[in-house]
């Protein structure tokens, strides 16, 4: 008789605050005998905490394609700055020919942003954000110049530290919150 109490592997995936589809696309590969249909999707996974992660998946069947790009998402998290329920600075992020803009925002705002930059800054946690998406709309090219633009962002604290200076010295001021 089998022992159920281990857990299967599909059981083992750590669960998400947030999980969305970005992106799905059929393509199709004209071979001798016709076409060969294939799926690719991208999916963003975030705690709302300041963790998020992207991943494409490429498969013959839509469901294996975001599951693989679940599972690339998962191991693909990095850790967003995020200061007072938004980003510490302007800034801009590229890839390809797409140019996405960040740019922090009052408390009440809430996110203005597109489809696939909103699902990013969603899972991530921020809650007032400025973005414009620039040059090229691709959903994929937008999503990794935002994903390459909150990457690059940095608090006070950390630039401090990056110059060896305290944070009076950078600011010109005698008190400053790090958050």
């Amino acid at each position: 008789m089998r022992d159920n109490t281990s857990e299967s592997p599909r059981n083992n995936e750590a669960q998400f605050a947030v999980e969305k589809i970005v992106d799905t696309n059929r393509v199709a590969k004209v071979v001798k005998g016709g076409r060969n249909f294939s799926f690719n999707a991208t999916v963003v996974v975030g705690d709302k905490e300041g963790k998020v992660g992207v991943g494409t998946g490429k498969a013959n069947e839509i469901v294996d394609a975001i599951r693989k790009a679940k599972e690339k998402a998962a191991k693909s998290m990095f850790t967003v700055n995020i200061v007072n329920g938004t980003i510490p600075h302007e800034i801009m992020g590229r890839f390809g020919a797409s140019l996405i803009m960040l740019r922090p925002a009052s408390p009440g705002t809430g996110i203005i942003a597109g489809g696939p930059a909103r699902a990013i800054l969603e899972a991530v946690g921020v809650e007032n954000i400025l973005t414009k998406s620039l040059g090229s709309n691709t959903s994929a090219n937008v999503v990794k110049a935002t994903v390459n633009g909150l990457k690059e962002l940095r608090t006070i604290g950390e630039v401090a530290r990056l110059r060896n200076k305290t944070i009076a010295e950078l600011t010109g001021r005698e008190e400053v919150n790090e958050a």
